[in-house]
């Protein structure tokens, strides 16, 4: 019982001496195991109570119990002055970091291509005074479909490959005009926006195509809006983001449900004078389609085609990237290749 006694006094001495050289949480946390821990010096003494008898364990086992606690206190007491002392010292280096200061070798990063084009989009319609809009991707076919003069069993609704989802009347929106009818009916003409972002549809991957890429789509309303004044808006935006005032736009007829007329817009290549291998040796390039607003959109939208008449265009983002960089293919864009993405 004396020998027990005196093995209390040992460990209490012994937890004191190293809690104390413990200068460090490192240190502290070795000296946590070699005392506190499940298999340390104090918990190997309680197994030493089963062999004494009952008055011997009610004088032995408070002693045990004070140790323990005591023990406990003290190692979260020292724990804490360690950290704090820690953070005092973060906090004094913290205030002589020089932020601007150059580090050899360092990598820097940048914006991806996706970034730059959205900002450079948005900072040429900004400029022509419109408004950026965006829409949510998860869309109903009501937005997605009816409302912009897509019925039902129409055909036109075979020319989306579209993402149903489980949830009913719900699909990944597959293009961007989703955003011009909600426009529509929250304000008032006269109105001029433009929305960018991603839209789904449901093909294979390969070089040119994916389930997932970026349109530009813009539509102003307001009375007496004409074919000339969507032409003019278009050869700007295309002249400016790809920097050549001399750029011409041609249009022919197209088909889009939403639009009437519905039209092709062609730009002539950036790249030539005479023919080359992005345009074909034709000298012209398709980039999208445009038109006048259908007098069915506007009334979905809550505004009297009587009154008002609009139009509306829509690019791929994606496709005037890899056009103005002269990427040859679509995954690049999506992928991790530093090599790739450190040209821009």
């Amino acid at each position: 019982m004396k020998q027990l006694k005196l093995e209390i006094e040992r460990v209490q001495s012994s937890f004191q001496t190293a809690l104390m050289q413990s200068n460090s949480l490192e240190a502290l946390e070795m000296t946590r195991v070699t005392f506190l821990g499940r298999k340390g010096e104090i918990a190997q003494l309680m197994p030493l109570l089963k062999d004494l008898s009952q008055d011997e364990k009610r004088e032995f086992g408070p002693l045990l119990n004070v140790l323990k606690e005591s023990s406990e206190r003290a190692y979260f007491d020292k724990q804490t002055l360690l950290q704090n002392l820690e953070y005092e010292k973060a906090e004094e280096s913290d205030k002589n970091f020089d932020v601007t200061a150059y580090k050899p070798g360092s990598v820097k990063g940048s914006l991806h291509l996706y970034t730059q084009a959205t900002q450079r989009f948005e900072d040429i319609f900004i400029s022509l005074g419109y408004t950026i809009a965006d829409g949510p991707e998860v869309e109903t076919e009501f937005y997605n479909f009816e409302a912009l003069n897509i019925p039902e069993n129409h055909p036109a609704r075979d020319m989306q490959d579209t993402f149903f989802l489980k949830l009913p009347y719900m699909v990944l929106r597959t293009h961007t005009s989703p955003v011009q009818i909600r426009t529509m009916l929250t304000q008032k003409p006269p109105l001029a926006i433009a929305s960018l972002g991603r839209v789904f549809r449901y093909e294979a991957t390969d070089a040119s195509h994916d389930f997932m890429f970026r349109q530009l789509e813009g539509l102003v309303v307001d009375k007496n809006i004409s074919i000339s004044q969507l032409l003019g808006t278009i050869r700007l935006f295309l002249g400016q983001f790809f920097e050549k005032d001399d750029l011409q736009v041609r249009a022919r007829p197209g088909y889009f449900p939403f639009v009437e007329p519905g039209l092709e817009i062609d730009m002539s290549c950036p790249f030539c004078t005479k023919g080359c291998s992005t345009c074909s040796h034709t000298r012209w390039v398709e980039m999208g389609g445009a038109g006048l607003v259908h007098p069915r959109v506007l009334e979905h939208g809550g505004i009297d085609p009587k009154e008002y008449s609009g139009f509306a265009f829509g690019f791929g983002v994606t496709r005037l990237i890899m056009f103005k960089y002269r990427i040859h293919d679509i995954r690049l864009l999506h992928s991790a290749d530093s090599e790739f993405l450190k040209q821009f």
